[in-house]
């Protein structure tokens, strides 16, 4: 029996110096921990604006008689309930109601316009509605005699709020209307919705607005 040949001494010492190295080369890579999976960030939805008072422009409100609201054309968008004070609020709402109406739509009027619209868009509403001072406007509400009898109540008619701005060009306007009042019948209804529209007219004494019929 013949015995294995001796390894060779210098092929033990250069396997020792391979596996040396290796080992060195090892320790010094660095390691790059992998990064933990993450979830994808969370969708955001912007925020739905704050529904505007320009709602009452946007809305017909239940009415019955010559004095039915009406909705402007002006109207850009909807309101939603929390906007405004709550139906029934009274008086203490009437407030609200008027700084909505301010807020969404931006005076665009020499004061002094602006009140005397204002005061005329209130006149022809009562009137309208109540048959209060249609004497005043027999252009608008013809002969007393014929006249469409009142579809309100005088008692609980209340101008709840009112602003009057330009309709499109400087010598055109309109007065619009938030009112409440009850019907023949008594049910009471409020923030009803009525729009008055003004053309200037010149004068000798300057200009003043003229209302348009109702159609």
């Amino acid at each position: 029996m013949t015995n294995p040949p001796a390894r060779s001494p210098r092929l033990l010492l250069i396997a020792t110096v391979v596996l040396a190295v290796a080992g060195v080369i090892l320790l010094t890579v660095p390691h790059t921990p992998s990064a933990p999976a993450t979830s994808a960030p969370p969708r955001t939805t912007a925020p739905t604006p704050y529904p505007s008072a320009t709602a009452a422009r946007g809305r017909t409100a239940p009415a019955s008689g010559s004095a039915q609201a009406t909705a402007s054309p002006r109207s850009t968008q909807s309101a939603g309930a929390s906007a405004l004070p709550p139906h029934g609020e009274g008086v203490a709402g009437d407030a609200v109601i008027q700084k909505s109406l301010e807020d969404a739509w931006p005076a665009d009027l020499a004061a002094d316009e602006e009140q005397r619209l204002l005061a005329a868009g209130r006149g022809l509403l009562r009137a309208d509605a109540t048959g209060i001072g249609r004497a005043k406007w027999p252009a608008i509400f013809g002969n007393q005699d014929q006249a469409i009898a009142p579809a309100f109540s005088t008692a609980r008619f209340r101008i709840q709020a009112a602003i009057a701005r330009r309709d499109g060009s400087r010598d055109k306007a309109v007065v619009h209307l938030v009112w409440a009042a009850a019907d023949r019948s008594g049910t009471y209804t409020d923030r009803r919705i009525t729009d008055w529209y003004f053309t200037r007219t010149s004068t000798k004494g300057g200009s003043t607005w003229t209302p348009h019929p109702r159609t």
